[in-house]
């Protein structure tokens, strides 16, 4: 697929007509019905007046190709982060209610979560199978100070999920590092609660979390691999640089 054309047709065109004369002739075109400009995100060239004008360097930034695909897939993946932080802070709040309460975790769960049983039947999950909640539940019932830490846990966990989030949906290089230590230290976790009772819920978020690690070491170059921050391709063309990369973009020029 060409994520640039498939771009463009879902958010329309880029064309730039720079005031630098030199730029000008790698970006327009005459045609049969009139003058073209060169899209600066897929390099064709669209009938019509440029759609904004200016100096080469207020040119606006232009995604690429891999880069459109690999904005798409970091975004799910920030997504899934989201919603993994709100998950676990509402089991933090959960767990900080049993503060006041002589209930065991197990039966508060039951009981907080009546009102989504359908979807958590749908799901095939089943708290009283879960290995996790009863390790929480143990240690609730044994010790009222553990509570505590378990809460200060999974806020900092729930906290560690919302900027892994916000910092993939941002598409910052960090995140990408963030992601990949913390997600491989969670795997286990995960495969302990598989033990439990295999369900497609819980073997597919492993597997995301799995592909999503393999995918961000190799595709992002992260930790040396496949190349390096050398091979990584993450800048953004902008201003000159836009104009010149839609330039030597090879293209068909239509005849006149």
């Amino acid at each position: 697929m060409d994520w640039s054309l498939r771009a463009c047709a879902r958010n329309g065109h880029v064309t730039y007509r720079p005031t630098e004369v030199a730029l000008i002739e790698g970006l327009h075109a005459e045609t049969p019905i009139g003058e073209a400009w060169k899209c600066l995100r897929c390099g064709a060239f669209i009938p019509g007046a440029p759609f904004e004008h200016g100096p080469a360097a207020l040119a606006p930034a232009v995604l690429h190709d891999r880069q459109i695909r690999d904005r798409l897939i970091i975004r799910f993946l920030a997504v899934e982060r989201g919603l993994r932080g709100l998950l676990v802070w509402f089991i933090a709040w959960i767990v900080w209610q049993l503060r006041s309460s002589m209930e065991s975790l197990v039966a508060l769960l039951a009981k907080t979560l009546s009102a989504i049983k359908p979807l958590a039947d749908q799901l095939d999950w089943n708290i009283k199978d879960s290995h996790l909640i009863h390790l929480l539940n143990d240690a609730v019932t044994s010790s009222h100070q553990k509570l505590t830490w378990i809460f200060i846990a999974l806020a900092a966990y729930g906290l560690l999920q919302a900027v892994e989030a916000c910092g993939l949906w941002l598409m910052k290089r960090w995140a990408e590092y963030l992601t990949v230590v913390a997600t491989s230290l969670f795997i286990p976790l995960e495969v302990y609660e598989i033990a439990s009772k295999v369900t497609a819920l819980r073997v597919g978020a492993l597997l995301v979390n799995v592909a999503a690690v393999i995918w961000l070491l190799w595709t992002k170059h992260l930790f040396g691999l496949n190349g390096g921050a050398a091979a990584a391709h993450d800048d953004v063309p902008s201003g000159r640089e836009a104009i010149e990369y839609a330039i030597q973009m090879h293209t068909t020029v239509p005849s006149p």
